[in-house]
């Protein structure tokens, strides 16, 4: 289990698990035993945990919101959380599409916790108590939609020449600093470098340009980018509208030091990235 902040996505991630921290005391356990609709154990996936008290319950298919808590899924489907105390909704992802990190991709397993009627389920995580789910075999191979209806922003990704850019992602905040855990994210751009991000409802929000989910330094030849010309700047959305548009120049982080700027090579680039994932997940264990 790791703690708020030491994401991103989910989707972090998504992404990893480890205990809590020692100081952390507030704390209760959740178990119980995931599979697909098909009746495999879902070994090797994550449960992610959303706080209910800080955001909208999930809807991936109409917006993505990164988990507050994430924890492994082990032999036979099984999984054994410790988490604060509060509410939290819950999902499980097993990925079959290769990506490590980051919301599902169509032909993920993935499941959101839902009641009979498909509305999300808040689970009570009370202080020094345990809660088994018992068996839960509901998740399906994922399928991404775009409903109509929608409140969201969208806009196209440029490098400094202004060639689209893949593989960028969006993050926006509902304050200026754009600090801490994004309420939501976009999936990747592609070749276009179109890119979509939508939320539960409308108001003001600040958007920011990364290429990774999760915080830390920019490695080099990281993308790097907000909205905004001199300073960050709001987009407002209408409630069940996209604000179409906002398009959002990019720069890739140089290289400093002694022999000077510049930028790496893709393969360098890479070696960087998967160094910087390493130290990710041995950080969100400890």
């Amino acid at each position: 289990m790791i703690r708020k902040g030491g994401i991103l996505i989910l989707f972090l991630l998504l992404f990893l698990a480890g205990p809590l921290y020692a100081e952390v005391i507030n704390t209760g356990w959740i178990s119980g035993q995931m599979m697909t609709q098909g009746g495999e154990p879902m070994t090797g996936g994550m449960i992610v945990f959303f706080n209910a008290e800080t955001g909208p319950a999930p809807s991936p298919d109409r917006y993505l919101r990164i988990p507050d808590e994430i924890g492994e899924i082990i032999g036979e489907g099984k999984f054994h959380v410790l988490l604060p105390v509060g509410k939290y909704y819950m999902g499980a992802i097993k990925r079959m599409s290769g990506a490590r990190i980051g919301p599902p991709q169509d032909g993920d397993y993935f499941y959101i916790s839902q009641d009979q009627k498909g509305n999300p389920v808040a689970y009570s995580i009370a202080k020094n108590q345990s809660l088994s789910v018992g068996i839960v075999s509901e998740a399906v191979p994922f399928k991404r939609t775009i409903p109509d209806g929608i409140s969201g922003i969208s806009g196209t990704i440029l490098d400094v020449g202004g060639t689209p850019v893949e593989g960028a992602i969006v993050f926006a905040y509902y304050t200026e600093t754009m600090t801490g855990l994004p309420p939501f994210t976009s999936y990747r751009t592609g070749k276009d470098g179109k890119y979509l991000i939508s939320m539960d409802r409308g108001g003001k929000y600040y958007l920011r340009v990364r290429d990774i989910y999760g915080g830390g330094a920019p490695v080099v030849g990281a993308i790097m980018g907000s909205y905004g010309e001199t300073a960050p700047a709001a987009v407002t959305v209408k409630q069940d509208s996209v604000t179409s548009g906002i398009d959002m120049t990019v720069v890739r982080h140089l290289q400093t030091g002694p022999k000077g700027p510049g930028v790496m090579s893709e393969e360098e680039i890479a070696k960087q990235r998967e160094e910087l994932y390493k130290k990710y997940k041995e950080q969100m264990k400890n």
